[in-house]
């Protein structure tokens, strides 16, 4: 929520006091002489991570420190975190958005800060209508320089279609009146979009699930939680094994840390910023463990409830064996009037509810061929009722065996603990669900020092893995000059890539292409964003822009 819409409402205020003295004017008072901090430096030392400075003009005294933003803008990751200092290094650093700064001893100044209605955005106003504004769009963050109402510069410019949006475009009206919440069907999640999942979930937790409560209970707890967004408190807490920042006090859960609470909306969000990514790197696969065993429980409830409900169908009305059954009884009743046609229904006497029964035929078959109809159907009936009850049993005994390493997973205390538990117990491979049911995974995978590595079956299975299941900060690999698997080793956020990941990874692909029997197989090792497939080529072909080649013995699973 550190991003919601509820929040930066209310951080903006709070960034505004900061960045601007309380004789300095605001939005709302543009010809008042500025006096606030001024835009002075903006450089990122990371890829996904940006930096800008706030202080006086120079030259004057300092009566006040130089005031930080650090935003990271990862796809899995975006947030803001308000240093008192921060170290820029002398190399790997560059500088950003200089035209938005206005030159040395030019440098414009705040004139406010804002959020926008219904939106995860929040602006920094400057002199000569020039804004920064950060875009907090789910998987697409991004930093924007606006003058006026256009884009003039951007952090990430690999968002190309972020250089199209607008200004004045970012406010996002929504009818959120009781009449328009009956006209989408009593939808909060429509109507609110902006709640998101935090606060959706604590809304269930309160008893206001909506299959459980009427309509007018629903808007009534709804308008209860936009009176606690309107002048909320902070509360730092742990949701689904990580880290959140909510406006809504949650119910503390058994095994996590103790809720912290806090009425600055600024130090909410650096203890948030500093929590999430002070995780270590055991903290973040234990909790990402847990959430995938999670997945996979309410997944395995979910089949659960669906094969039930079917099981649960069938019990209702007749069954066709007791069609059958009916049929036949009345034959000699119905044979001498109908002949070798049947009528599209016929009402016949149910000696097992005694009550009279309608029975759909089909006109064209006899009374005693649809009687067969009717037994055939129950032989398959019986098949379907056995596959399902069957189902039910598999996803018990799942459910049982998820439980347990649950359970297991909540008293491991180390990083080498915990991954000799994944690799025993197979954790992180699709394909042990085999067993229970499960489709076979669509690439063969092999998991390497928590590594994943993906490996294509064929020609159209390369191009699957290529095209659709691979993103530009993945490696890619392949055996040089020979035709084989296209293998990816998946990108994890904030960490490179070991020398014995790349090593395993280039080792498959030479056992899986035509030099498997070679003494040493040379592998063509990228990341996937220098690989391309043109229009024209052939299932599996693409072209290489930029390649490095390694060695290795061909060695599979």
């Amino acid at each position: 929520m550190h991003t919601n819409y509820y929040f930066l409402r209310q951080l903006a205020p709070a960034l505004e006091s900061h960045l601007l003295s309380s004789s300095i004017p605001t939005l709302t008072e543009p010809d008042t002489p500025v006096q606030g901090l001024r835009f002075m430096e903006c450089f990122s030392q990371d890829r996904d991570e940006v930096v800008l400075v706030f202080a006086q003009a120079r030259g004057k005294i300092n009566y006040y420190k130089p005031f930080h933003i650090k935003a990271t803008l990862r796809p899995d990751f975006s947030g803001l975190l308000f240093p008192e200092t921060v170290q820029r290094a002398r190399t790997n650093s560059v500088d950003l958005f200089d035209s938005v700064i206005g030159g040395v001893g030019k440098e414009r100044a705040v004139i406010g800060v804002r959020s926008f209605l219904n939106e995860r955005c929040l602006a920094i106003m400057l002199e000569d209508n020039f804004s920064l504004l950060f875009k907090f769009f789910g998987n697409r963050p991004n930093l924007l320089a606006f003058h006026g109402n256009q884009v003039v510069d951007l952090f990430n410019r690999q968002l190309a279609t972020d250089e199209q949006l607008l200004f004045d475009k970012f406010d996002r009206s929504i009818d959120q009146s009781y009449e328009a919440f009956e006209q989408a069907n009593f939808d909060r999640r429509k109507l609110f979009p902006t709640f998101g999942k935090v606060v959706n979930r604590w809304i269930e937790e309160q008893g206001g699930k909506d299959d459980e409560v009427g309509k007018n209970d629903q808007w009534a707890v709804i308008q209860d939680v936009l009176r606690q967004l309107e002048q909320p408190n902070y509360y730092l807490l742990r949701l689904d094994h990580k880290p959140t920042l909510s406006l809504l006090p949650f119910k503390e859960q058994a095994g996590d840390p103790p809720q912290r609470e806090f009425s600055d909306p600024l130090e909410a969000s650096n203890r948030f910023y500093i929590a999430f990514n002070g995780l270590t790197t055991f903290e973040h696969e234990k909790a990402n463990l847990l959430r995938l065993i999670e997945k996979r429980r309410k997944r395995a409830e979910a089949q659960i409830d669906i094969s039930m409900q079917r099981l649960m169908l069938r019990d209702e009305g007749a069954s066709h064996e007791e069609m059958g059954h009916i049929l036949m009884a009345n034959l000699h009743d119905i044979l001498p009037t109908l002949g070798t046609k049947s009528p599209e229904r016929l009402t016949l006497y149910d000696f097992y509810r005694d009550q009279p029964i309608v029975i759909k035929l089909k006109p064209d078959l006899s009374p005693q061929k649809n009687a067969e109809n009717f037994y055939r159907k129950a032989k398959n009936e019986k098949l379907e009722e056995q596959h399902l009850t069957n189902q039910v049993t598999v996803r018990e005994a799942e459910l049982v065996r998820i439980d347990q390493q649950k359970n297991d997973l909540e008293t491991v205390q180390t990083l080498k603990e915990l991954r000799r538990y994944v690799k025993q117990h197979n954790l992180l491979n699709e394909s042990v669900l085999a067993s229970t049911g499960e489709a076979a995974p669509l690439f063969k995978e092999v998991m390497h020092e928590t590594f994943r590595i993906l490996i294509g079956r064929n020609a159209k299975n390369n191009d699957l893995l290529t095209q659709r299941y691979a993103y530009k900060d993945d490696l890619w690999l392949h055996a040089r000059d020979v035709s084989g698997s296209h293998v990816i080793v998946k990108y994890q956020a904030g960490r490179t890539f070991p020398k014995s990941v790349i090593e395993r990874a280039a080792e498959l692909a030479a056992w899986y292409s035509r030099r498997r029997t070679d003494s040493l197989c040379p592998v063509i090792v990228t990341p996937k964003k220098y690989v391309r497939k043109p229009k024209g080529l052939a299932e599996g072909q693409v072209l290489v822009e930029k390649e490095s080649v390694i060695l290795v013995v061909p060695k599979g699973e």
